[in-house]
């Protein structure tokens, strides 16, 4: 049975802003609800009771009732997760697959914590409401009920079509490189974890949607200091925490060297109009200046904004001595860094080893689940086909490139040099993102204009 939806102000302003001469699906619109609010029940986080392995079936058993074999659809266990890969086979094997990228893993989540259990989806007020309504099962489903939709219309791909949901890219991203290194010989990655577009915080329309074809790289490096230690009585200058202190102090003042590619250019000049003034006016001069000292100040001085103008490396843990009465023999730190395209990890540890200037002061890249990555081409045939989906169903809203300051599963797939783009069609205000937070929640205005962008989107990219 179809629900009935109900529609807040926000929302009702998304879904007036969508072209409203595209024909409606109804039966993929309810699908992806329904499959959405199923997919939020089931508690897919790492660990004990983890049931990414049912989003999974659950996930099948849609496509196989959707028209797909039930031998293109395989499920593959890996510790307490697992994977799928669903595939569309085209009509020329020559041409290599497009693939859409997602996973099914959510962060974990204290129903305590909440104000609505996070494992018990809730429509209200135009909202979806529970753990994943983000990031990312509603987006899942959306593709899913999407590409249902394409074969019920009678839709014959020429290029195969790979749909793969990873189950830990929140965790360890075992699965999202195993599933990477097989796709290895794709063509191209819509990520729909990824991108997305922007409502306007007053009146709740589109401001404006990017795609995003670049992320920083992720890196952690340990830094030691060890010694005899002795008695606290007996304090000597060598004393291992001050040692680290005085580090991670030198790490905590120093800027890298701020960058700019024909990327984040683009996105500077285009995002500057929806910014305050000073970021806007920063934003412009740095893009036509990326040594402008002032405009390096204020956006440096922003945390929205300095991690997309360089490489950012941050204390983020620390941990010294073994008794409140012994000088320390050991203590270390974490240092987090996002690294800007086109750098190596040793690089940048290496940098940060001059920064420092002491040999007593051990550097260890201990960096788990992540590769260097360089930004994707901007090839003109995905870009020519988000703007003209993107002109259909949002008509007059701006689309440009951006660059992410976290990681997801493009990274393994620019690792294998796939391009990958982050392309999901969700428009949200920055206000309502709660996405790993607390009472997560997504306007369902999103569901069909969404789907219509997929049905322009896929067909363009798989003829």
């Amino acid at each position: 049975m179809r629900k009935q939806i109900l529609i807040g102000g926000a929302a009702l302003a998304l879904a007036a802003n969508a072209q409203p001469t595209l024909p409606s699906h109804p039966k993929a619109e309810a699908q992806a609800l329904d499959l959405a609010e199923q997919a939020i029940s089931l508690r897919s986080v790492s660990g004990p009771g983890n049931q990414t392995p049912q989003v999974a079936a659950l996930y099948k058993a849609a496509l196989v009732a959707g028209d797909f074999a039930d031998s293109d659809v395989t499920i593959t266990p890996v510790d307490d997760t697992a994977y799928l890969i669903a595939r569309w086979p085209g009509s020329d094997a020559k041409l290599k697959p497009l693939v859409i990228s997602g996973h099914m893993d959510v962060v974990a989540a204290n129903p305590a914590d909440w104000q609505r259990d996070p494992f018990k989806p809730v429509v209200e007020n135009g909202y979806l409401f529970g753990r994943g309504a983000t990031d990312m099962k509603l987006d899942g489903t959306l593709a899913i009920a999407s590409l249902i939709e394409l074969k019920r219309e009678g839709y014959h791909p020429r290029r195969t079509i790979i749909l793969e949901f990873s189950g830990d890219e929140e965790t360890a991203m075992k699965t999202s490189a195993i599933i990477a290194d097989k796709l290895a010989d794709s063509d191209l990655v819509l990520n729909i974890d990824g991108g997305g577009g922007t409502l306007d915080e007053k009146t709740g329309k589109p401001e404006y949607f990017t795609w995003q074809g670049a992320e920083k790289t992720y890196a952690d490096f340990e830094l030691t200091v060890t010694n005899p230690g002795g008695h606290s009585s007996m304090p000597r200058k060598d004393n291992a925490i001050v040692q680290l202190s005085k580090a991670l102090v030198k790490i905590g003042a120093y800027q890298f060297k701020p960058e700019l590619s024909d990327l984040t250019r683009s996105y500077f000049l285009t995002a500057a109009q929806y910014e305050d003034p000073e970021i806007g006016a920063a934003m412009r001069a740095f893009a036509g200046n990326p040594a402008d000292a002032r405009a390096i100040a204020t956006l440096s001085a922003n945390p929205a904004t300095i991690g997309k103008i360089g490489t950012t490396c941050v204390a983020t843990m620390i941990d010294g001595g073994h008794a409140l009465n012994a000088l320390p023999r050991r203590a270390t730190a974490n240092v987090n860094c996002r690294i800007f395209p086109g750098h190596k990890p040793a690089d940048i540890m290496a940098e940060l080893q001059k920064v420092v200037g002491d040999p007593a002061v051990s550097f260890k890249d201990v960096t788990v689940g992540s590769v260097p990555n360089d930004a994707s081409p901007r090839r003109a045939d995905f870009i020519d086909a988000v703007h003209d989906a993107m002109s259909k169903v949002y008509p007059g809203v701006p689309v440009f490139p951006s660059m992410a300051s976290g990681a997801s599963d493009s990274m393994w797939f620019r690792y294998h040099h796939v391009p990958s783009y982050g392309a999901s069609p969700v428009f949200i205000k920055e206000s309502d993102d709660f996405s790993h937070g607390l009472n997560e929640r997504t306007p369902i205005a999103n569901i069909r204009p969404a789907i219509d962008y997929y049905l322009i989107l896929l067909p363009a990219l798989s003829k």
